[in-house]
């Protein structure tokens, strides 16, 4: 973990010396400075009293790299196909995603199917029959809907346009390409 240098990115981000840091946290500068270099682990006790002097979440300190916050620029996102319609990742793989998908008009995602997880809908565009076991609704621009998704769905562009579908899907295990 490169605690270290998160701390210290945070004290420069905030224009704090090391000598205010000292005298805000009773820490001494060896100790902060050894720290920032990552040459000890404080214990959890004193990452408490660092993060509550920089003014940051204790967890904060403790996420890995490639668990904080990740942006997907708009003209980077990873686009695929799946069943000739067009989806946009709007999230890297992991225990959620969020996808953007086109229907055109008569269009659906897939046959009824399930997989394991959670799913939310929200449509941006369009007009939308999603099924779920037993139960069916239309929902058009600006409704939303979600299911657990071990149960088989089906969503259809019943509109005369294209259809615009924002879908989150999470997870605690990998999935597959559900989409």
């Amino acid at each position: 973990m490169d605690i270290g240098t998160k701390i210290r990115a945070i004290r420069n981000r905030k224009k704090i010396t090391i000598a205010q840091m000292c005298e805000g946290t009773g820490l001494s500068k060896g100790f902060i400075s050894n720290v920032e270099n990552n040459n000890t682990s404080p214990s959890i006790n004193t990452l408490n009293t660092i993060a509550s002097f920089l003014s940051v979440p204790l967890p904060y300190l403790l996420l890995e790299k490639k668990k904080q916050m990740q942006v997907i620029r708009k003209n980077s996102r990873d686009q695929s196909t799946f069943n000739g319609l067009k989806v946009e990742h709007l999230t890297s793989k992991g225990g959620l995603r969020m996808m953007m998908v086109e229907l055109p008009t008569g269009a659906t995602i897939g046959e009824p199917h399930s997989h394991e997880g959670e799913e939310c809908h929200l449509v941006l565009e369009g007009k939308i029959l999603a099924e779920q076991g037993e139960d069916s609704v239309v929902v058009e621009e600006g409704d939303s809907f979600s299911w657990n998704a071990s149960v088989p769905h089906f969503v259809k562009n019943i509109g005369n346009e294209k259809a615009v579908v924002l879908i989150s899907i999470y997870s605690d295990t990998e999935l597959m390409d559900v989409l």
